[in-house]
């Protein structure tokens, strides 16, 4: 089981949409579109909130993107109808829809908790705002010692989203920080946001003495092409 994801538009396309979307890089994730009202309209849905939540959460809990602001209030309504046991499972993130929900899908994908899927969707408020990332205490300057691999992009469109959440899903099953260009490996916005085209250098590195095997791992997958050369 896993995080399962509703997306709550006003409208029916955008949230099958991102479904779609979000599908290509979380294939093993419940996701749920609930857009539109209950007779195709746009607007929102008491009810298509509620069924989309019951599929959505396998048991592990779900998360719950909307888009604008009576959205938030029609799935907060349709939380209030729950049970308590399944409430406590259920969260409402306050982040940007299509950027979040690409975020937290593939989150939940690496297998990560219901908090953690959440948070994953809380970066892209920074993201979608450009606001610088937020340094890690302790970490080293990206030219201090460790241990680097340098690849060059070689895929015909860049790093694009499909290759990149493969990136963050491998980096994801090491415990070691890695980073790519200096953000952090394990984060599918920030490695989007670098603007790897084809033929950009990629500097995978660690600090970390046991880093190794994960900053091999990640070049090999860009030097491969993830598949796509």
């Amino acid at each position: 089981m896993s995080i399962g994801l509703v997306f709550v538009s006003h409208s029916a396309r955008i949230a099958e949409g991102l479904v779609d979307l979000a599908r290509q890089m979380a294939p093993d994730v419940s996701l749920e579109a609930a857009g539109g009202t209950d007779d195709g309209g746009i607007g929102t849905s008491f009810d298509r909130i509620t069924a989309a939540i019951a599929a959505a959460d396998t048991g592990d809990g779900a998360v719950l993107l909307c888009d604008l602001g009576s959205a938030i209030l029609t799935a907060e309504t349709a939380l209030e109808f729950l049970d308590a046991e399944q409430r406590s499972r259920i969260l409402l993130v306050d982040a940007p829809l299509v950027e979040g929900g690409v975020a937290a899908a593939v989150a939940a994908q690496t297998g990560e908790d219901l908090a953690a899927v959440a948070a994953a969707a809380r970066t892209a408020s920074g993201a979608a705002a450009g606001a610088a990332p937020t340094p890690v205490p302790g970490e080293p300057d990206a030219g201090a010692a460790g241990y680097s691999r340098v690849v060059t992009i070689i895929n015909r469109d860049g790093l694009h989203a499909r290759p990149a959440a493969d990136f963050v899903k491998l980096a994801s099953t090491f415990p070691v920080r890695v980073t790519v260009n200096g953000k952090d490996a394990k984060s599918l916005l920030a490695i989007m946001a670098l603007g790897l085209v084809r033929g950009r250098d990629a500097e995978i590195s660690t600090q970390d003495p046991n880093g190794v095997e994960a900053v091999d791992a990640l070049a090999d997958l860009v030097a491969s092409g993830f598949g796509e050369e």
